[in-house]
């Protein structure tokens, strides 16, 4: 893999991890509200959340994240792990990481998460039988470590992003949008032209028309199909990353998860410097750094031609 800008490159990976920790803090105050309830919560300004103030139902401190984030960075964890012990891209690295996580106690943990984490301790497979009830956002949510990784090989890509997924999460549609918005993702990282990207998604979405986007449907829930309609909504009717994860999280339900999928691809198109500053400023501290450190040597791994 040759990027035509490494210096770019970086920016555009760190763009896209740290707007899915910004997406993640600020969607995690209006999660489980309806529009209505977040237009009436936030009246006097002006019936909109546009600030990161922690909160919600989670009772978050102001720049907190939560299993979005966390989760993604259990799974770069794995993955860089896996490096450097000669074990690239080790499935059973990945769950046990995903357990360690776990046992962390994290903010929150889906339940369809933790029904996979438990069945691995119990049996120690790495996958599932196929669930209708494996349908959420889930494995989607945490991809990105996978997306940079693999970022100079295509087949790798499909191969670890299936494997990740299926630990807790076994369904065709799970599959295709962690392949959908995986692949998007690595378009905007790669610099690909926007009406490329925008072309790659309608030929994407002719194939899956169940996530058909356009009218928008209006249902943000956990349930896969209305996660992805939500992203590609907002990321395809709008340019700059702010307007686009405002009104993201606006849709309410699982808001901290498409915040942080619109800020994933806003940052993958735009780089770290069109993120806003002032919730940059109130991300938690300790996140950034790992965000940053993580993107930067997951693309360290990408980039290295003695890797596999």
């Amino acid at each position: 893999m040759a990027p035509e800008s490494p210096h770019r490159l970086l920016d555009r990976c760190l763009g896209a991890y740290l707007g899915l920790a910004l997406g993640d803090a600020l969607g995690a105050t209006v999660e489980f509200m309806t529009p209505r309830e977040i237009a009436h919560r936030f009246a006097r300004e002006g019936g909109l959340h546009d600030q990161i103030t922690g909160g919600g139902w989670l009772k978050l401190p102001p720049g907190a994240v939560t299993d979005d984030t966390t989760m993604s960075l259990a799974l770069g964890d794995a993955l860089l792990e896996g490096e450097r012990r000669g074990r690239p891209f080790d499935t059973t690295l990945v769950a046990e990481h995903f357990v360690h996580w776990w046992r962390g106690k994290p903010v929150d943990c889906g339940n369809t998460c933790r029904r996979g984490i438990q069945r691995y301790l119990a049996d120690g497979s790495l996958q599932g039988a196929p669930n209708e009830g494996d349908a959420g956002n889930g494995a989607l949510m945490r991809n990105l470590p996978t997306v940079i990784a693999t970022l100079g090989d295509d087949a790798a890509f499909e191969r670890v992003a299936l494997a990740q997924a299926r630990i807790t999460h076994h369904h065709p549609l799970s599959d295709a949008a962690v392949l959908g918005l995986g692949h998007l993702t690595r378009a905007l990282l790669r610099g690909e032209d926007i009406d490329a990207v925008r072309t790659r998604a309608t030929r994407w979405l002719l194939q899956w028309p169940v996530f058909a986007c356009m009218p928008y449907p209006g249902r943000a829930s956990g349930y896969v199909v209305d996660t992805v309609q939500t992203v590609l909504h907002a990321f395809l009717t709008h340019d700059e990353p702010e307007p686009a994860m405002v009104w993201t999280v606006n849709r309410g339900d699982d808001a901290d998860t498409t915040g942080a999928l619109v800020g994933m691809l806003m940052g993958a198109r735009h780089g770290v410097q069109a993120l806003p500053a002032r919730w940059l400023a109130r991300l938690d501290a300790a996140t950034r750094r790992a965000v940053t450190d993580q993107a930067s040597s997951l693309l360290a791994l990408a980039l290295d031609p003695t890797s596999c």
